[in-house]
């Protein structure tokens, strides 16, 4: 890992639909460009601990507070009535026009858990402005993996799946009942259903080493617009079902380089979603962690190692691709 380091440069991105979407850059100015996609969705950048992973007198490092979340405005859950303009297509779309805003021609993309989702569909969207991929505690959006984080793991939690899933009406996917509780006229409705899915999110990444018991998120505010976007989204099996599924494309990547880094601990996301990755993706590495969950420390020290690496290795920018 890198020393910290601050942002030389920020701003605000007004989009057409009325969102406007915070970013970052810091590293060297002159430096190849990369893309830090943070997880969630939801979650924001945080106090910039993703600049570490980046060599600063290498990289030009950017990173954005995806829509309806961190210093992006407006919050999902004060413009609830937008919510359904909230796609996967949306936030590539972003990706994009940041780029084009930014100047840059290509950028390697880095992205931790929904941000590894995301990162995968902007680069089968836009193969050429991606010079490389890394991907820490991989997701790819599958009906199946978000399945079994919300129903499936609850085999290994009986108690909290049971509280969790206590007014679920039999036959309705648990996922899309918090979904519609998330929208509820009644805000008191909304708060609950917040305040049980982080709960059951702290209950299934408890088999991490690093995990500490309490809430993940300790703002009401912050509980319910992460509880929001990310029921929103899993509800529509992240709008990559079908042809857009993204390990039915996989093969799409040949040619850019990937490295997969993922804990065998991660009992909220197995390793076998990497593992079909890698192996439906020529070319691409995969690393596991025997000791480590879901994005532990030593997953975060392979990943920035990888950055290193791919650093020469990635494909060159230029400016008419």
């Amino acid at each position: 890992m890198h020393p910290p380091t601050e942002p030389f440069d920020h701003g605000l991105l007004d989009r057409p639909d009325g969102a406007r979407l915070y970013w970052e850059t810091s590293g060297d100015p002159a430096g190849r460009p990369a893309l830090y996609l943070h997880g969630g969705p939801g979650s924001g950048l945080g106090p910039g601990g993703y600049r570490r992973r980046f060599d600063p007198g290498r990289y030009l490092v950017v990173g954005l507070d995806q829509r309806g979340c961190g210093r992006s405005t407006p919050w999902a859950v004060d413009d609830l009535e937008r919510l359904d303009e909230h796609t996967t297509d949306a936030l590539v779309a972003d990706l994009e026009a940041l780029r084009e805003h930014l100047g840059v021609a290509s950028w390697l993309v880095h992205g931790v858990s929904w941000g590894s989702t995301l990162a995968l569909a902007y680069a089968l969207a836009h193969p050429a402005r991606v010079t490389a991929l890394v991907l820490t505690a991989v997701t790819t959006g599958g009906r199946e993996e978000i399945d079994w984080i919300t129903q499936g793991v609850g085999r290994v939690f009986p108690e909290a799946w049971a509280r969790f899933a206590a007014d679920v009406p039999e036959g309705v996917r648990v996922v899309e009942h918090y979904a519609r509780r998330l929208r509820d006229p009644d805000p008191d409705v909304r708060a609950a259903a917040a305040d049980a899915w982080d709960a059951w999110e702290s209950t299934h990444v408890s088999l991490d080493p690093a995990w500490t018991p309490g809430p993940l998120h300790a703002d009401p505010r912050e509980r319910a617009n992460f509880a929001t976007l990310v029921t929103h989204f899993w509800a529509h099996d992240c709008f990559l079902a079908g042809d857009h599924a993204v390990l039915g494309r996989a093969h799409e990547l040949a040619g850019i380089p990937g490295v997969l880094v993922h804990g065998r601990r991660d009992i909220s996301g197995p390793v076998v979603t990497p593992w079909r990755l890698h192996a439906a993706w020529p070319g691409s590495e995969l690393h596991v962690v025997e000791s480590e969950g879901h994005g532990g420390e030593q997953e975060m020290e392979l990943t920035s190692r990888a950055i290193d690496r791919l650093a020469d290795r990635a494909r060159p920018s230029t400016p008419d691709e």
